[in-house]
């Protein structure tokens, strides 16, 4: 049985389930592919673009998404995953989980009988890094560029750090030294952007790395969890926030990424945001494409292998 987890689980499918999502973006797919199929979604996390691009998307492939935050079901009161698994592997098609932990999601694929996503772990997002990298295929063309990610070196860091290295993209990533992405996640990436003709560069030097980017993208200082540590966080990453001097340090046609929420002010200017090479609306919209994308790969095409 397959699952999403993180985008190293679809090495060799990066591509096919872009071009999926492009063709049900374009309406050259066949209506409700997954008609009478049910998606169960547990939410540790709080969620705005996650939860609706899911419920919508599967609602738009004919199927039906049930919520289930753990305040509502057992899993919340201690319930062993083992037996939440088991149990709604009988009652639905697949499972998408927001979690804390990554080892949980493990742990929840290991025990279901049907397809885990990942709908964001602290480990990895690999949703939303297959979103972001549609957006950066509407909006550029395709993967030549050089993506350079600025802050910290988060889950969303590592997913997208994954990805380039399989599409061959060149990517930097520009943080403080305490915040660099996972080390192994790392290697892996280095690991296929060698095989696909492409680099990893992690450095401090943030105005070094923007330097000709194509793609730049931050996200939040303090993410949920961090939050003890926001002061300090908002200290070290001072430098770091993309703001029109580094656009400015950038490709004339540089397009600015966010994940979305954004703080103004802290990891990027209103000016950038808000401005004229901001695509994060269009970034936001394509989570549900892409979420499609992946929907119909692994509740259709695989099934039909």
């Amino acid at each position: 049985m397959r699952s999403l987890l993180s985008v190293s689980d679809i090495e060799d499918e990066v591509t096919r389930i872009l071009d999926i999502a492009s063709d049900f973006k374009a309406g050259k797919m066949e209506e409700k592919p997954l008609k009478n199929q049910k998606l169960a979604m547990i939410f540790q996390k709080s969620s705005t673009r996650t939860r609706v691009s899911f419920e919508v998307g599967m609602y738009e492939l004919g199927g039906t998404a049930l919520f289930l935050s753990t305040n509502d079901i057992q899993l919340g009161r201690g319930e062993p995953i083992k037996d939440t698994a088991k149990v709604l592997s009988r009652f639905v098609d697949a499972i998408m989980i927001r979690a804390i932990e990554h080892d949980d999601v493990i742990e929840l694929r290991d025990e279901a009988d049907v397809p885990i996503i990942n709908g964001l772990t602290n480990l990895e997002h690999p949703c939303q890094a297959l979103a972001d990298m549609l957006t950066v295929k509407e909006h550029k063309g395709g993967f030549d560029g050089k993506f350079v990610y600025v802050g910290d070196g988060n889950n969303v860091c590592n997913s997208l750090l994954l990805i380039c290295g399989c599409l061959g993209m060149d990517m930097a990533v520009a943080c403080p030294d305490e915040y660099k992405p996972n080390a192994e996640i790392v290697a892996k990436a280095e690991e296929y952007a060698k095989a696909n003709n492409s680099t990893i560069t992690i450095t401090s030097d943030v105005k070094a790395a923007v330097s000709g980017a194509d793609v730049i993208y931050t996200d939040v200082w303090v993410s949920m969890g961090d939050e003890a540590e926001a002061e300090k966080r908002r200290a070290d990453f001072k430098e770091y926030q993309v703001n029109q001097e580094l656009i400015d340090l950038a490709d004339d046609d540089v397009i600015f990424m966010h994940c979305l929420p954004a703080i103004r002010g802290e990891e990027v200017s209103a000016e950038v945001i808000d401005g004229p090479h901001s695509v994060v609306y269009d970034q936001a919209e394509n989570r549900m494409h892409a979420q499609k994308g992946v929907l119909y790969y692994f509740l259709k095409e695989l099934q039909s292998q």
